[in-house]
């Protein structure tokens, strides 16, 4: 029987509508009433592209098969982030999902630093490297949906995945979905949102109104008018232009990775689903104009597709403003995706905070309006700490770079744009590898494990005593034992384009 107290409306769609209204939909099945109010006139962002590992998890609690969303979303395996041409021009290195090898029992990084001339950090440490560098799949057809060989997540068609699970959750979770522009915002005598008016006359009452409608923030940022705190100091990119980018023939490969390749003025993104590729430039509009950009990103094109293909290609500009919110849930209002900030999507955080903002609600889900105000207090503090480790760690990719062939690069070195807090880790990774105790909080969205794929593979160096190196010969094992492992599963593992292809004959095997 459903709780009239725990009546939930959403405002906005897209996948931080739906992947909120799902979440908490599966978890409280009969028990709330969750309504989705989606404008008709909106269309989906759609630079979203790529996942971290948790969706797996997330899609499974919502009960969607891993064969469906494959077919229906134009998914492929994404299992880490390759960047090239960040530390300088010709260099590259890999961020991938599975942890080092032993990482629970042994920190390996001081005993590969002595050595890091023979092999790349990643290369050595775990298997993933060298499996996205073959254009491999992280798993067999045999492989039970959400299972795994190495960790992975996912590329995925934005405006497809936002159907899907517009679709799942109507058919298969009771959502209400409502079609219509907000007209008007209510509030009762104490300063909570009681209910609005729709511009088809209807009215929509709720306990807890989740805003989900992107930079308008049109329930937090407008009607509550809770400031937005501009981050531009340290990331200043403010400015991308999305690019889709077909495969010149149907067996091209498809990369196991997001490919991410430093320019003059930003960074390209590259993202391989089995129909097309998903690019684009982020840059800062203090280091290029327009045109300047448009034609970085235009070169990159061309050298990828035929000059057919090239003359039909339509570019879409896209602003962002590096930043959040003070408050991210404000009396029995709470922002989800875009309208609680948004940052450039380097290393894809955008869509693993939507997971975790939804999980939180869910989980925290307040059955009192005293409770509430417990709960968004509890909210904003974890997600303000997210929000700065976010900051951190994306800072972290720009402030290692040696790259001195445009003031893009030096400025992003300039110690003023640094925030303290990196500035802090960076003096301790000076003389100690980043290992479990650099994780303060629970549910980090970037474990120590992604500093030290960042700072290894950047060259950063961390002096090391060999001398003080107590469990040399357990290290060399675990190095040796991934290196074969590497090669089991290099033999063992089909290719991106393979695997997909089999999915789409016969599917997964159920859980």
């Amino acid at each position: 029987m459903v709780n009239e107290s725990n009546s939930i409306v959403i405002v906005g769609g897209g996948t931080a509508g739906w992947i909120t209204a799902g979440v908490i939909a599966a978890q409280h099945k009969g028990q709330v009433s969750v309504t989705l109010v989606e404008s008709p006139d909106i269309p989906t962002i759609g630079v979203g592209e790529g996942t971290w590992p948790t969706m797996r998890k997330t899609l499974e609690q919502m009960g969607i098969s891993e064969t469906t969303f494959v077919r229906q979303c134009d998914a492929s395996f994404k299992q880490g982030s390759l960047f090239k041409d960040w530390h300088s021009i010709g260099h590259q290195y890999y961020h991938p999902f599975t942890l080092p090898t032993g990482y629970q029992e042994i920190n390996l990084a001081p005993y590969w630093l002595p050595h890091k001339q023979r092999m790349p950090f990643a290369f050595a440490t775990s298997p993933q490297a060298a499996i996205c560098e073959q254009g491999l799949a992280p798993k067999q057809i045999g492989t039970k949906e959400y299972a795994f060989f190495n960790n992975y997540g996912y590329h995925l068609d934005a405006g497809k995945f936002s159907e899907l699970l517009k679709q799942h959750c109507v058919e298969s979770l009771a959502v209400k979905h409502v079609l219509a522009n907000v007209a008007t915002i209510t509030n009762d005598a104490s300063g909570d949102i009681d209910h609005l008016v729709l511009d088809s006359g209807e009215t929509i009452s709720g306990k807890l109104f989740v805003d989900c409608t992107g930079q308008h923030s049109l329930l937090l940022g407008k009607h509550y008018n809770v400031s937005y705190l501009d981050q531009s100091k340290y990331l200043f990119n403010d400015t991308a232009i999305a690019l889709q980018l077909p495969y010149k023939t149907e067996q091209e490969n498809i990369a196991s990775a997001t490919i991410s390749t430093g320019q003059s003025c930003g960074w390209i993104w590259d993202i391989g689903l089995p129909t097309r590729r998903g690019t684009g430039l982020v840059y800062s509009s203090a280091h290029a104009d327009e045109q300047t950009a448009m034609d970085v990103l235009m070169a990159y094109a061309k050298e990828r597709v035929t000059e057919q293909q090239f003359s039909q290609l339509s570019p879409r500009k896209i602003s962002i403003a590096p930043g959040y919110r003070k408050e991210f849930w404000h009396r029995n209002c709470v922002a989800v995706g875009m309208s609680a900030g948004f940052i450039e999507p380097l290393e894809a955080s955008a869509l693993a905070l939507v997971e975790l903002s939804a999980k939180m609600i869910s989980e925290q889900l307040p059955k009192t309006r005293e409770a509430m105000t417990i709960v968004a207090n509890r909210f904003n503090k974890k997600f303000e700490q997210r929000w700065q480790q976010i900051i951190d760690f994306l800072k972290l990719h720009y402030v290692l770079s040696e790259r001195d062939d445009s003031a893009y690069w030096r400025d992003h070195r300039d110690p003023a744009g640094i925030p303290e807090s990196l500035q802090e880790q960076l003096i301790l990774w000076k003389t100690q590898s980043p290992y479990t105790y650099d994780s303060m909080y629970t549910e980090e969205l970037f474990p120590s494990a992604s500093n030290q794929y960042i700072l290894y593979g950047m060259d950063f160096t961390t002096d090391i005593d060999p001398t003080s190196l107590a469990n040399v010969e357990r290290a060399d094992r675990l190095i040796n034992e991934n290196l074969q492992r590497t090669r089991q599963m290099m033999a063992a593992l089909p290719t991106n384009r393979e695997l997909l292809q089999q999915v789409k004959a016969q599917g997964f095997a159920k859980i």
